[in-house]
């Protein structure tokens, strides 16, 4: 199917600020363009979005219970309580549990870590969790990037004389459990001004908190701001605002100075040469702590991450690397089964979701097949398996469509579910596996656009490549980090032509190297189409075509730039 390209030009008003912001920065008026885009329309927002400053983070006290959390701790601190750290088994779970952990380790001897076990924990807090706390002698549980939903488990714990925080940013119930505080900014009424912290962003919160209270220098936060970035890229929430101050910091430190454990995690993917990038987490990075808890147990990815042998954690990132192996294996051979059921459903063109369900497959994987199933067929999937009668199933969306209202629509067939818009897992009787396909594809159906199941290329700009100059380049690099909310800019660039020596390249001559020229410039320009070697007859016919793409650094030619063209539009396809 090809990819629809959507450009929405500014208003006048807008391209009047643009020009207004461009004078005063002596940026390009595209670039400025782009930034009110982002809601951006004066110069002293422009220059906190360039120049983000950690100063300018919001005061935690401002989050509902903060205070009441800060007190909590500091009497459990005080009185020497025993402390658990709880958190979920996934990436924004492990570096929350990491962070939180390696600070308060500093004021207490008497705290230990707990991480569920997929198998036989769930997803969240359990009650072999809870009984783990009881039976150590706990009496504070701080849990993070879950709990928001454990109503049953946290009385529980507090019949057992067990307290918790619950540090989370996952959508809550309208009952909540009986915790002595809560963390999280998405809750009703919330009077924070940021909703889109990760778990390990709402862990830093508390304790930055924690230590404004108690006098703490806040900079003894800031090295551990590597893991609130890792926690950012990898749970693909918004980087903007709050956000884009803790992931513009936690990069640079990932950059000049990682922790042990992430030098170590680093140094196995071969990014020690490299400047680090939101991408190099999202696809290195992220996917090998990943690994631990889908593979074996998410603690192993803790105990690396607050490692501080560079011996040992080398040795322990080398064996979630091997975990990473084990996962792309499974990864490989489930995703192939998965699409051969998806070609046999029966009237599959009719769908609007995908639902499929596999007793064999391993649990630890069915949400990364769920994310390959929605990029190739460009509609909501979901992947189940099952242990005994009990199932477990992971959903992934497309944008714009709001997964999470889709699982509200099916929760009395559901024993539990989490998650937010575009991702959420769940438990359910096996029993009720058809009934809740059915009630899902229906509520898709009833709610879904068509604009959600196109592939469609946003475009940000349209360009001359007159106009990509070193200094404009150079000022783009500004706009990252990127992710949700302010994406690696698409441009569009109007009948271009092969300059003579494009040629089809790759293992499998899947792609095309290419160097071009626009009908306004002499300027010629390398670029990389991947996967798009289909298109190679027409270039090479010496007709003019339309590209977008985004900006990169020409790995081989340092200092030139690149076009990585994201999709061509030929006379045949225009």
């Amino acid at each position: 199917m090809g990819q629809k390209w959507k450009y929405e030009p500014l208003t006048h008003e807008q391209t009047i600020t643009a020009n207004t912001l461009s004078a005063e920065l002596d940026i390009s008026p595209t670039l400025c363009g782009l930034l009110v885009r982002r809601g951006i329309t004066s110069v002293a927002e422009a220059r906190n979005f360039f120049r983000p400053k950690l100063n300018n983070l919001h005061n935690p006290f401002l989050m509902n219970d903060m205070d009441i959390a800060v007190q909590r701790l500091n009497k459990a601190l005080g009185k020497k309580e025993r402390i658990l750290v709880y958190g979920d088994y996934d990436v924004d779970g492990t570096t929350a549990v990491a962070l939180v952990y390696k600070f308060l380790q500093q004021f207490s001897s008497n705290i230990d870590y707990y991480i569920p076990d997929r198998n036989e924990d769930g997803y969240g807090i359990s009650k072999r969790g809870v009984d783990y706390a009881y039976s150590t002698g706990v009496t504070l549980v701080i849990v993070l990037d879950c709990g928001i939903k454990a109503v049953d488990e946290i009385a529980y714990a507090k019949s057992l004389g067990i307290d918790f925080i619950v540090c989370d940013h996952h959508v809550p119930d309208e009952t909540l459990p009986c915790a002595v505080a809560i963390l999280n900014p998405k809750l009703k009424g919330s009077t924070y001004p940021y909703p889109h912290l990760s778990g390990c962003g709402v862990g830093y919160k508390f304790m930055q908190a924690f230590a404004m209270d108690n006098g703490i220098p806040v900079d003894q936060l800031y090295p551990l701001l590597d893991l609130v970035a890792v926690s950012i890229a990898s749970d693909l929430v918004p980087i903007m605002g709050e956000n884009r101050i803790l992931a513009y910091h936690g990069i640079k430190q990932i950059n000049h100075s990682p922790s042990v454990g992430l030098k170590a995690i680093i140094d196995v993917c071969g990014l020690q040469e490299k400047e680090i990038g939101i991408n190099d987490i999202i696809f290195k990075i992220g996917p090998r702590i990943n690994a631990s808890g889908r593979i074996q147990k998410g603690k192993v990815a803790v105990d690396l991450l607050i490692e501080n042998n560079p011996r040992l954690a080398l040795a322990m990132g080398q064996q979630i690397n091997e975990f990473n192996e084990t996962r792309k294996e499974l990864d490989k051979s489930m995703t192939e089964e998965a699409n051969i059921i998806v070609e046999e459903l029966e009237s599959f063109d009719e769908r609007r979701a995908i639902v499929i369900f596999n007793p064999d497959w391993h649990r630890g994987v069915i949400g990364i097949v769920a994310s390959r199933l929605t990029e190739v067929y460009h509609r909501p999937a979901v992947v189940i398996t099952c242990t005994g009668d009990i199932a477990t199933g992971s959903a992934r969306s497309v944008a714009g469509f709001d997964l999470y209202k889709a699982m509200e629509h099916c929760r009395d067939l559901l024993d539990n579910f989490g998650g937010h818009t575009y991702a959420a897992g769940f438990s359910l009787k096996v029993e009720n596996i058809e009934t809740f396909a059915s009630r899902f594809e229906e509520f898709v159906t009833e709610n879904i656009l068509p604009e959600h199941t196109d592939p469609t290329i946003e475009i940000d700009a349209e360009l001359g490549f007159h106009q990509i100059t070193r200094k404009f380049f150079n000022d783009l690099k500004k706009f990252a980090p990127h992710g949700p909310e302010n994406v690696k800019p698409v441009f569009c660039t109007h009948n271009v032509c092969d300059y003579g020596t494009s040629k089809v390249v790759g293992r499998r001559q899947e792609h095309i190297k290419l160097e071009l020229v626009d009908d306004m410039s002499n300027k010629v320009f390398n670029g990389i189409a991947f996967g798009q070697s289909g298109q190679a007859k027409y270039i090479k016919s010496k007709q003019s075509f339309d590209i977008c793409y985004t900006l990169e650094d020409n790995t081989y030619k340092h200092g030139e730039v690149q076009l990585q063209i994201e999709s061509i539009h030929t006379k045949l396809t225009r």
